[in-house]
């Protein structure tokens, strides 16, 4: 298994991933394939095995205001049939020591059991904007001392478009 930076030629590989991974709910598929129409800046990798994407890794821009204060992981997908082998877990120590990512506070929205183990500490400030208790809001590296929401690249709330 190999991680790689993701490039256009596995856009398609990683939407199907999406797919997958999120049987019930069309939004990381359209969230991806919004924030690439409008290259929004994301740092992301694939694990490919046998030249499919196994799982998928973003991270995009946090906003206090309008300044950048961190980033979002968003999503973190591991191909089902390939779940509780480790991938995920790899793939994320891997995201976290990158250029770009191990300097900066990181946030996510997610399961603690899970995210904690990788140093994510619950955290009271910023406040989550989807999660308006903070009780899967996760960081780490966050040195936030004032009260403020969080912000997040416009396409995180598109409304999402179900197949008719």
């Amino acid at each position: 298994m190999k991680i790689r930076k993701l490039t256009p030629e596995y856009y398609p590989k990683a939407a199907a991933l999406l797919l997958q991974a999120f049987p019930r709910s069309k939004y990381e598929v359209q969230l991806f394939e919004k924030l690439h129409e409008q290259g929004r800046p994301l740092h992301e990798w694939v694990c490919i095995h046998r030249d499919m994407v196994t799982a998928y890794i973003a991270f995009s821009n946090a906003f206090d205001g309008a300044k950048v204060c961190g980033l979002h992981l968003a999503p973190l997908a591991v191909n089902p049939q390939m779940q509780n082998q480790g991938i995920g877990s790899e793939l994320l120590r891997f995201a976290l020591r990158q250029d770009g990512i191990k300097e900066s506070t990181i946030f996510v929205l997610g399961s603690p059991k899970f995210y904690q183990k990788f140093g994510f500490e619950r955290c009271a400030q910023p406040l989550c904007p989807f999660d308006k208790s903070n009780a899967q809001f996760l960081s780490i590296r966050n040195n936030t001392t004032h009260p403020y929401t969080v912000g997040y690249e416009p396409e995180f709330k598109v409304k999402v478009k179900q197949n008719k």
